[in-house]
């Protein structure tokens, strides 16, 4: 299952540090974050449920660029 996520991001790499953040989470099976629409797109792994997994997600992008915001 895919979700479309309203994000806040600075700037392009930050968006790059949470896409590749938001890849390594457990029950992601791809992520793309667009800087220029402000935008996360998030692929579900199987078996998975996306509120749980978002949780985990929002965290770990707050780890490497704590003035994010994930609007879900």
């Amino acid at each position: 299952m895919k979700k479309t996520y309203k994000i806040e991001v600075d700037c392009a790499n930050c968006a790059n540090l949470m896409e590749n953040a938001a890849r390594k989470t457990e029950g992601v099976q791809n992520a793309t974050v667009n800087f220029m629409t402000q935008k996360m797109i998030v692929e579900f792994a199987e078996g998975f449920e996306a509120g749980a997994v978002m949780d985990a997600v929002c965290k770990a992008c707050k780890k490497v660029e704590p003035d994010c915001e994930i609007f879900l």
